[in-house]
């Protein structure tokens, strides 16, 4: 049997069939009700349960829910009093939640710029985004991670080091960049002659 020849017309049918029913079932859904007090509280609760937030990214996405279904509600809809009600009662912390974000980043290679970035995506306040960035330790270590994981500077199949082709170098630093670290971390990074040297690098911070 040829497995690239077309479909037999029976199969076309079916899968014909198949995508009609689908599209039926698509027209036939129900929209959504509008919203109103009890709705919102009750979508909101869900998305904290779900997902680890910020009071900002909660705001933003009761205000996308608001845009797509519309309120029914008394009143004007209260976002903001939905989420201060929900900050109270402990089920957002926009410092834990900073603290964690951070964290993460830190560990996968990224640097503070880019912690900036992503928590003041979320809403996070500046005196929060600058608590979480890290120590200066933690910061290198993070340029480390990056370095093991893109195989930059020491850690290059060349050794690294002055032995690095200048163009190379140039494109490492640039990319060290981009993950939100400083120059300063990236050059140390690229031009490292060992592992090691890092190693003595993140030391010299302290904790």
């Amino acid at each position: 049997m040829d497995h690239n020849s077309p479909d037999t017309p029976d199969e076309a049918t079916r899968h014909s069939g198949a995508a009609g029913r689908r599209r039926k079932e698509r027209r036939e859904r129900p929209k959504p009700k509008p919203l109103d007090r009890p709705r919102m509280e009750e979508m909101a609760l869900a998305y904290v349960a779900r997902f680890a937030t910020s009071a900002g990214k909660l705001s933003d996405y009761l205000r996308r829910k608001l845009r797509e279904r519309g309120w029914e509600g008394e009143g004007e809809p209260d976002i903001p009093g939905v989420v201060h009600r929900f900050v109270d009662l402990g089920y957002i912390d926009d410092a834990s939640f900073a603290r964690g974000k951070a964290q993460g980043l830190l560990r996968r290679g990224y640097g503070a710029r880019r912690i900036d970035q992503a928590l003041g995506a979320a809403g996070i306040a500046e005196t929060l985004r600058e608590e979480s960035r890290g120590s200066e330790a933690e910061r290198r270590r993070a340029a480390l991670v990056m370095a093991r994981k893109r195989r930059f500077g020491p850690f290059a199949a060349s050794g690294g080091g002055g032995r690095i082709d200048p163009a190379l170098r140039e494109k490492q630093l640039a990319a060290m960049l981009r993950a939100g670290h400083p120059l300063a971390h990236a050059r140390e990074v690229v031009n490292a002659v060992s592992p090691e040297a890092l190693d003595e690098w993140i030391d010299e911070a302290g904790d």
